[in-house]
């Protein structure tokens, strides 16, 4: 190739090269932006669950209803007949468990709307974390005692790194936990 032929490459190829490198920053800052803002986020969900009265003042352990928390990437969200397992006998007569039991009757997923997510571009295995004893409360804080699960922590690269990065500090009420991996292929596979 010659010296001229370089040089063309150069001037058409290297515009176009910083284009998409800048544009794919542009629309990862953006896309990346819901999980940025997330925090406080708290919808309206199908039916008005108290996590403050059932792992609160009931103190049902978190795993009995999110069950995939200890062996899954996923927590999982509780099939209906999870809730029935008491709400089958117990107040069955209060409005939210009449519309809880019409979802079960009819073997309808109930439509609750997530609130803790981790961007699609990122790796996060709840079993991993979970089974090394790092409390729930860790990354979404205090939810016993909300009555209306919001979102109190940020689920960004930031925030994920500093844990790994200071866990023994940030974590000091769990002596056992040491530093996390901080390698990208952690998290981004």
């Amino acid at each position: 190739m010659t010296k001229s032929q370089l040089d063309y490459n150069l001037r058409i190829r290297l515009p176009i090269i910083i284009f998409v490198a800048l544009a794919s920053l542009v629309v990862t800052y953006f896309i990346s932006r819901a999980e940025r803002d997330g925090v406080g986020y708290a919808p309206n969900q199908p039916i008005a669950f108290s996590h403050k009265l059932h792992a609160g003042v009931m103190r049902i352990d978190c795993k009995y209803c999110h069950t995939g928390v200890t062996v899954s990437s996923n927590a999982t969200i509780p099939p209906v007949s999870t809730c029935m397992n008491c709400h089958s006998v117990a107040r069955k007569n209060k409005p939210e468990i009449i519309k809880l039991t019409k979802y079960y009757e009819e073997n309808t997923a109930l439509p609750w709307k997530r609130i803790h997510r981790v961007p699609d571009y990122a790796y996060f295995n709840h079993s991993v974390h979970v089974n090394r004893g790092i409390n729930c409360s860790s990354c979404h804080g205090r939810i016993e005692t909300m009555d209306a699960v919001a979102q109190v922590s940020e689920f960004t690269m930031a925030a994920c790194l500093n844990c790994h990065r200071n866990a023994p500090s940030i974590l000091q009420d769990m002596p056992k936990i040491q530093k996390g991996p901080d390698n990208c292929s952690t998290c981004h596979r």
